[in-house]
């Protein structure tokens, strides 16, 4: 480095810089999600979680569409367009605000959009996206069974031919969106193969009852899924998609999110602690001047901003086409982990503080909990790393 270039002062927002890896674009991406969760999310949330609800979750989705976060990795349809590192930024800053309110965009757009733009046909497309990218319409995604989680293998609904049509039945569960959602993508077995069919909620004998006494991911809206022999049409199921690979591919796109959002989560506490730190004091100071706080902050800071680099990382991968099923694994593996790791860290700092709503981290720390566990829990990502690693699958 010439002696005459002096490094710009130290950021303690931005430690390591990170920002020098984004473009203008993806900076005006990020500001604009920031400043619609400030200002529609975070002056309620609290009162939302504590009573467990979401209101006007339909005016949010429509909010979300008008300022593009629905759908916006997706092409055409009156989708974005934007890249995957521009996604996971909007992901951090959703996060950073409540999980509840990512995981609504991340099912919305990684899972019942994507489902549908990759694996639909052209009428399915034109029917449903532009809706579902406006907000007008709600999607959830139904994959997930009462007794089968981590093994979608073993699914037990199943859809038969009668004629032209299909006749659905069977349960999911744990749905994000599904008592407010317009169409749900279900994943079903059949003579030819898991196949995913396009259901359209108000179909006769698909009820989506809403699950109560959560203590986590509480201003978010779960549902169980109910198909008591519900008829579709032939056009009704993904042409694109026979198989496991269909819903896979699905997850890996939202475990992406994932990678950054629990980043955000994690960066929402670590502030809090900061914040706290310099101000609550103790023995006649501050605690952020002890050196055992200042341990805290300091590990606390260097796990974020680790995780944001691996999810940078990621994303330009994602958008080179070069990025693996592996490696999200290893992402949301990482991230998720550090992100608990954080808020528990966080609310050690808080003190008594730290169970509070009046701060955001135990609301982090318990949403974080579904988040470790939904999309591929701790042990299924290690195992697909651990099969990758070794060659040697220890799944079964």
């Amino acid at each position: 480095m010439s002696a005459s270039v002096k490094p710009p002062p130290f950021d303690p927002a931005d430690p390591l810089g990170l920002d020098d890896l984004l473009e203008p674009e993806d900076l005006a991406v990020r500001d604009t999600v920031r400043t619609w969760a400030a200002d529609r999310v975070l002056p309620y949330v609290a009162d939302w979680y504590e009573k467990g609800e979401l209101p006007g979750i339909r005016d949010l989705a429509r909010e979300l569409g008008g300022i593009g976060a629905l759908g916006m990795s997706l092409d055409g349809y009156g989708c974005a367009g934007a890249s995957a590192v521009q996604y996971g930024l909007a992901c951090l800053e959703l996060e950073a605000a409540d999980s509840g309110i990512r995981s609504l965009v991340s099912v919305q757009g990684s899972l019942a959009m994507y489902a549908v733009h990759r694996f639909g046909s052209e009428e399915q497309k034109r029917r449903w996206l532009p809706r579902m990218a406006s907000g007008e319409v709600i999607g959830c995604f139904g994959l997930t069974e009462p007794d089968v989680g981590s093994d979608p293998a073993s699914m037990r609904t199943h859809a038969r031919k009668d004629g032209a049509d299909w006749v659905l039945n069977g349960r999911k569960m744990w749905i994000t969106n599904g008592s407010v959602a317009g169409v749900a993508v279900v994943w079903a077995r059949t003579d030819d193969g898991i196949r995913g069919f396009v259901v359209p909620t108000d179909s006769a004998g698909f009820s989506a009852p809403e699950i109560k006494h959560k203590w986590s991911l509480r201003a978010s809206v779960t549902s169980e899924l109910v198909l008591d022999d519900v008829r579709l049409p032939a056009d009704a199921v993904l042409p694109g998609a026979t198989g496991l690979k269909g819903p896979l591919s699905c997850l890996s796109h939202a475990r992406y999110g994932i990678v950054w959002g629990a980043m955000g989560a994690a960066r929402s506490c670590f502030e809090a602690a900061v914040d706290y730190a310099r101000t609550r004091e103790q023995f006649g100071r501050p605690i952020g001047g002890f050196q055992l706080t200042q341990a805290k902050l300091a590990d606390m800071a260097v796990e974020l901003h680790k995780g944001i680099l691996l999810a940078h990382h990621l994303g330009r991968r994602m958008d080179a086409g070069r990025l693996r099923p592996e490696q999200v694994s290893f992402g949301k593996l990482n991230n998720v982990r550090e992100a608990i790791d954080i808020c528990r860290t966080a609310r050690t700092v808080l003190g008594a503080n730290g169970i509070s709503l009046e701060y955001p981290v135990m609301r982090h720390a318990t949403n974080l909990e579904s988040v470790l566990t939904y999309e591929g829990t701790v042990e299924m990502h290690q195992l697909v790393l651990g099969k990758a690693l070794t060659g040697l699958d220890a799944f079964r």
